[in-house]
């Protein structure tokens, strides 16, 4: 069986425990554009808030019961599962800087990380990780 795509990019729910900080986070520090709010209707309620990351909706999903666990720790290699998700960008330098400068927890500096790959990885508010990348050409 082939998948039968109906659009082009996939939908990330990330569960988070402050909408204004995760808010402030990718709405205004990454300038995702916020395209509303609407009522969560499983887990007991709350609210999902969605951005536009290119073709990719990002949906931040505020429980009003917010769960007691959180992501596993040590990075990359600190679990299996999701561990992080990548986001294209021609300026990772300009990204990885605003978010040092507004204390945005830095997990990889921006580097090489083969020829002609240039990374950088965050931790958003909640600690999960996001990771900027170039590619040369």
């Amino acid at each position: 069986m082939e998948l039968q795509l109906t659009q082009t990019a996939i939908d990330l729910g990330i569960v988070i425990t402050d909408s204004e900080a995760s808010l402030t986070f990718y709405r205004d520090l990454l300038g995702m554009n916020h395209e509303g709010d609407m009522p969560m209707p499983i887990g007991g309620g709350g609210t999902m808030h969605r951005l536009r990351c290119g073709d990719t909706l990002i949906k931040l999903v505020k429980f009003n019961d917010v769960p007691s666990n959180r992501p596993m720790g040590g990075g990359i290699p600190g679990a299996t599962g999701y561990r992080y998700f990548t986001i294209h960008v021609a300026n990772v330098e300009d990204v990885m800087a605003n978010c040092e400068a507004a204390g945005v927890k830095i997990v990889i500096p921006v580097r090489e990380a083969r020829p002609g790959v240039t990374i950088g990885m965050v931790a958003d508010p909640d600690g999960n990780i996001v990771e900027f990348v170039r590619y040369a050409g």
